[in-house]
């Protein structure tokens, strides 16, 4: 709260999910684990092949957060509200686990 309440311009809270990048051999590995990702939950997870033919499959869960606390220097919620996105952004550190 400190630190917040010496911001001059925005502030946001954010919280990045659980990435995996692995470089497949082959497509059909990475069809494999793409497959076995999405069944698990991994629902942003996805299969891109580069220009030199490398194939690189991304396993990416869905619990990403992001949200703006304050605005030019004032803040737009409630501590209240900050100790409640911190109680969901550790449960989602939790699911990533």
């Amino acid at each position: 709260m400190t630190a917040l309440e010496k911001a001059t311009g925005d502030v946001v809270f954010k919280f990045e999910p659980f990435v995996l990048h692995v470089l497949c051999q082959e497509l059909r590995d990475a069809q494999l684990l793409h497959s076995v990702a999405i069944d698990s939950g991994f629902r942003n997870s996805g299969i891109t092949v580069g220009r030199g033919g490398k194939i690189m499959m991304a396993v990416r869960s869905t619990h990403c957060l992001e949200v703006p606390l304050s605005h030019k220097g004032k803040l737009m919620v409630s501590e209240e509200y900050i100790e409640f996105l911190v109680h969901v952004a550790n449960r989602k550190m939790e699911e990533n686990i």
